[in-house]
C-alpha cells in the first residue's frame, strides 16, 4: 500500500467512548511490565544514539500549527485530526499539535507517558526507520457522554523497517481522543488487533516470504 492509498469510510456519532488501554482485561492489552519498561528503554536509547544528527532529522519533518489557537467545537477537533491521517502523522511526524493539551497523556500497548512534545519528538525519532509506510483511516467518529467527549479513529498502519531483515509492521488499531472542556486533547490512547508481545515480535521477523496484507 503506497503513502498515499489513504480511505475515509464515513464519520459518524457514538454516544459511549471506547475503553483503549483502560481498565482492559482482554489477553491482548496485558502487557508484562518488564516489556513496557524494555521499548521505553530501547526508545530512550535511540533517541540519544541520533542526538549526534538531531539537527537534520528534525529539519526533515515537521509538525503543523505551532501556535496555539482554539477550536470551537467537536466537529473541528475531528476535521483536523482527519486531516492529519491526510498527513499520515504516524509514519511523517506532522501533526497538528496546537490541538493538543501540554500534558496530553499518550499510550498504547507498549508503552504510556505524558507531553505532546515528548510524543512529537518520539515520532520524529522513528520516521527515517520507515520504509514504504501507510495509514489508513477506516473510520472517524465523535461522541460525547456524561463524563466527556471524545473523537475515535479506526486505522491500518503497514510499514517496512529499514533494518537488514527488513522487517513488515502491520497492525489494525483505533485511537481514542478525549477532549477536555476546551476542546483541547487530554488522551491518546491507541488500541490494537495484536499483543504488545506479538507487535514487538514482527521487529523480528524478516519480511521475506510475508505477506503485506
Amino acid at each position: 500500500m503506497l503513502l498515499q492509498s489513504k480511505t475515509f469510510r464515513g464519520t459518524r456519532c457514538s454516544s459511549a467512548a471506547p475503553d483503549n488501554n483502560r481498565n482492559n482485561n482482554n489477553h491482548k492489552r496485558d502487557t508484562p511490565q518488564v516489556l513496557k519498561i524494555a521499548v521505553s528503554g530501547v526508545t530512550e536509547l535511540l533517541r540519544l544514539l541520533s542526538s549526534f544528527s538531531k539537527t537534520t532529522r528534525l529539519n526533515g519533518v515537521s509538525d503543523k500549527g505551532r501556535d496555539e489557537f482554539s477550536v470551537s467545537g467537536i466537529d473541528e477537533v475531528l476535521m483536523i485530526l482527519k486531516s492529519d491521517y491526510e498527513n499520515a502523522y504516524f509514519v511523517t511526524g506532522i501533526f497538528t499539535s496546537a490541538i493538543y493539551a501540554e500534558d496530553c497523556i499518550f499510550e498504547d500497548p507498549t508503552i504510556r507517558f505524558r507531553g505532546k512534545e515528548l510524543y512529537s519528538r518520539n515520532l520524529k525519532l522513528l520516521v527515517p526507520f520507515f520504509e514504504s509506510p501507510s495509514v489508513g483511516l477506516e473510520k472517524i467518529e465523535k461522541g460525547i457522554n456524561t463524563e466527556a467527549s471524545f473523537v475515535l479513529a479506526t486505522w491500518k498502519l503497514r510499514t517496512y523497517l529499514k533494518l537488514p531483515w527488513r522487517p513488515l509492521i502491520s497492525i489494525d488499531g483505533s485511537t481514542v481522543y478525549d477532549l477536555d472542556d476546551k476542546f483541547k486533547i487530554v488522551r491518546h490512547a491507541e488500541s490494537w488487533n495484536v499483543s504488545a508481545i506479538e507487535a514487538i515480535g514482527q521487529l523480528f521477523t524478516p519480511s521475506y516470504g510475508r505477506s503485506n496484507d
